[in-house]
Parts: C-alpha cells; sequence; structure tokens
C-alpha cells in the first residue's frame, strides 16, 4: 500500500513524501500509521520542554478553523498523550478502524481515507507554516 501512497502529487505540481514529510521544525511532524487494527494521521508536537508544546499547540489552535477546512473535518486534539517510548507528546488526530493493512481488501478503504487527507494537512501546512517560523531552533 505503501507504493500508493508514498508519492501523492499536491497543488503545486510536485510530489510529497508522506512517509517522511518534513514540517521544517524539528518537533512538529505529520505521521501516518496503520496497523492490523485502524489507520492514523497525526499531528506530532513532541517538543521535550511542556511550555514550549503548548506554545507550539496554542499556534496550531489560531489555525484550528484553516486545518477543518482544508481536511474537510474536525480532529481529535489530545495535549496528554505519551508515546511509544513514554516521552509526553500533544497530537491532533484523527482515525480509521476497523481495517487491516495485511488485508488487501482493506487498502481501497485506506488510500480513501489517507489521500484527501494528507493533501488537505500539506495544504494546511503551506498556509500556516510560516507562522511557525519562531519554533524553528527551539
Amino acid at each position: 500500500m505503501g507504493q500508493y501512497l508514498s508519492l501523492i502529487p499536491i497543488s503545486e505540481g510536485t510530489k510529497v513524501n508522506w512517509i517522511n514529510y518534513r514540517t521544517g521544525l524539528k518537533y512538529l511532524k505529520f505521521r501516518m500509521d496503520v496497523n492490523d487494527l485502524s489507520g492514523i494521521i497525526t499531528i506530532e508536537i513532541s517538543h521535550p520542554e511542556k511550555d514550549i508544546r503548548m506554545q507550539i499547540l496554542e499556534q496550531l489552535q489560531e489555525y484550528a478553523l484553516l486545518l477543518e477546512t482544508e481536511v474537510g473535518e474536525k480532529w481529535t486534539w489530545d495535549d496528554e498523550f505519551m508515546d511509544e517510548f513514554g516521552r509526553p507528546t500533544i497530537r491532533i488526530y484523527t482515525e480509521i478502524s476497523p481495517v487491516n493493512i495485511l488485508n488487501k481488501d482493506d487498502w481501497p478503504k485506506l488510500i480513501s481515507f489517507f489521500k484527501p487527507r494528507i493533501i488537505g494537512l500539506h495544504n494546511f501546512w503551506s498556509s500556516a507554516q510560516y507562522n511557525f517560523e519562531k519554533f524553528k531552533y527551539v
């Protein structure tokens, strides 16, 4: 399935590598994950300092309407998530379940789930990224 989503053309006519999307900010990542239970797309804020995580979250909250408009729906905002290494992380996400990456019959559902959202997320970031420059070197 990765071959179908790895390089998706975006509005500028170029292709984006969604497996390793670069926001330009070390502690702000866009991630996709899929397993034998669900698929998820997230915005993750993982700065080790809580104050900076919260500042980035507040900046994202200022652009929540733009995010919703671009992805076509409201996402879940979780400011108390612990990542797989036990580090505090803020997540903004949406998911689909039940789906199984190992079941090829689920691939059309997964592609239909991920594709419009990653294009919308890219469009969101294309508009909002310049307002996050102050976090580039923190």
